[in-house]
């Protein structure tokens, strides 16, 4: 009997112990994928250079561009890490459903925002180049009444979309998949309203926009990248984000008025502001169908969503 209890004593040991390592294992394998989750998004933010080695001027188009093209990235991302953890958002609590749900209405806002500004923008250009029209046509008087610099459109409302960073902390020591999904979750969200800050920040032509969103990551981009969150700030409140192409169109609009306005020939005014309303019209135009395009996406992940809780009740 004695020997019986010992077999029993020994075979439970041994199965606490398997469990016990497969657990270890688990918590690893779950923390491995949140750090890899982590490390990419970080990369991502690497190649927001601010330095003027690159080529690439602060703030402009292409760099508001390149900050832009990095949000479906981050939600690729976050998207890969929920299936690398075989946790569908079927398993998920509650209140991370609605977080996740409240986070794509938020994104597609901001995406409604910057396609509202673009097409301010767009419209502005039109009226530049009915002026431009008017110049070339012999009508420098009337050119005139229209050859205002570009006011960037305001703001409706202000931009404080920040992610419930409640659900991001952790509840007990050992890390589950729950815990990853909603540390992911406020990296993801935190990340994604900094990066539209900035981009609000170059299209309405002022600082608040960023200066309101940045609380929600700037914190994470300090973590990972030192410096880089201050030097943006630095960047765009010194610029007061205008954009450099908007600058360099204003300044040709002001060219040529100048020139008009002392009766001298204006060819060559005219065709630089022609040249820079090419240019500004080609990055709108570019710009909005990026826009547009990952709109698309998150409207249809949203309702792919929402349809897939509805059978589940």
């Amino acid at each position: 009997m004695v020997l019986l209890v010992q077999k029993f004593d020994k075979f439970y040991s041994k199965l606490e112990n398997f469990h016990h390592h497969k657990h270890n294992h688990q918590s690893q394998a779950l923390t491995a994928s949140l750090e890899a989750f982590k490390s990419h998004v970080s990369n991502c933010l690497s190649k927001l250079s601010l330095s003027s080695k690159t080529g690439l001027e602060v703030p402009s188009f292409l760099w508001i561009q390149q900050c832009f093209e990095l949000l479906p990235i981050i939600n690729h991302a976050f998207a890969k890490l929920v299936v690398a953890i075989d946790y569908p958002v079927g398993k998920w609590e509650a209140a991370s459903v609605d977080e996740y749900l409240k986070y794509s209405l938020n994104l597609l806002e901001l995406c409604n925002s910057i396609s509202s500004s673009l097409s301010h923008l767009g419209k502005a250009r039109l009226s530049l180049a009915h002026a431009l029209t008017l110049a070339e046509n012999s009508s420098p008087s009337l050119a005139l009444k229209h050859l205002k610099p570009i006011q960037p459109k305001g703001l409706n409302k202000e931009l404080r979309f920040q992610g419930n960073e409640e659900i991001g902390k952790p509840r007990c020591p050992n890390i589950s998949k729950q815990a990853v999904i909603d540390q992911a979750m406020v990296v993801m969200q935190g990340m994604v309203f900094w990066v539209c800050g900035i981009l609000m920040s170059g299209l309405v032509g002022e600082a608040k926009p960023y200066l309101e969103m940045r609380s929600s990551g700037g914190r994470f981009v300090d973590s990972w990248l030192p410096g880089l969150d201050l030097r943006a700030s630095e960047v765009i409140v010194e610029r007061n984000g205008l954009l450099k192409e908007v600058k360099e169109l204003d300044d040709a609009v002001a060219g040529l008025a100048a020139v008009i306005g002392t009766g001298k020939s204006s060819d060559e005014a005219a065709e630089e502001l022609k040249r820079r309303l090419e240019v500004v019209e080609k990055l709108v135009e570019g710009f909005g169908k990026e826009v547009d395009c990952l709109f698309n996406k998150v409207l249809a992940g949203r309702n792919q969503l929402l349809n897939g809780l509805g059978q589940q009740k």
